[in-house]
């Protein structure tokens, strides 16, 4: 089924806000990659998965993990399992469920992730330093505004 286009400037416009967003989102993730890289020897998909357990102490199930990195169990197996042999997350096995199991940071990877997450707000900070407040709301505004449109 073909969209029926109503407005094709306005079409053309928001194709290229699309591809302006994705190159600005291209462009800023690259740079943080080479950051967590150079100064941390991390990945950002190991930094993701360790922010989101430092997000959530208690702990979180392999299942709910992915769901909240949307990405596959597959994807985040290996890099749970070099994390736990580095003392920075534990796996804990849930009474009533053998095959699961309860992933969480320890205390060397929340002190890890304290320090590394402090130095990626500050750059994200950076990055971002030419954009005012006011275009923050509204860039923010705008994003929920596409993520609300496009989740229907």
């Amino acid at each position: 089924m073909s969209h029926q286009i109503k407005d094709p400037s306005l079409a053309t416009q928001r194709v290229r806000l699309w591809l302006q967003m994705l190159k600005a989102v291209r462009s800023v993730e690259s740079n943080l990659r080479e950051r967590l890289r150079n100064e941390h020897d991390m990945t950002l998909p190991r930094f993701d998965v360790m922010a989101t357990l430092c997000a959530h102490p208690d702990g979180l199930r392999m299942t709910e993990l992915s769901e909240q990195l949307v990405v596959s169990n597959g994807n985040v197996t290996g890099i749970i399992e070099k994390l736990v042999e580095e003392g920075l997350v534990e796996r804990q096995s849930i009474q009533n469920d053998r095959r699961a199991h309860l992933v969480k940071t320890t205390e060397k990877g929340r002190k890890l992730m304290d320090h590394v997450t402090a130095e990626h707000r500050g750059w994200v900070d950076e990055l971002f330093e030419g954009v005012s407040e006011p275009d923050v709301a509204r860039a923010i505004s705008i994003m929920l505004d596409i993520r609300h449109h496009t989740s229907r």
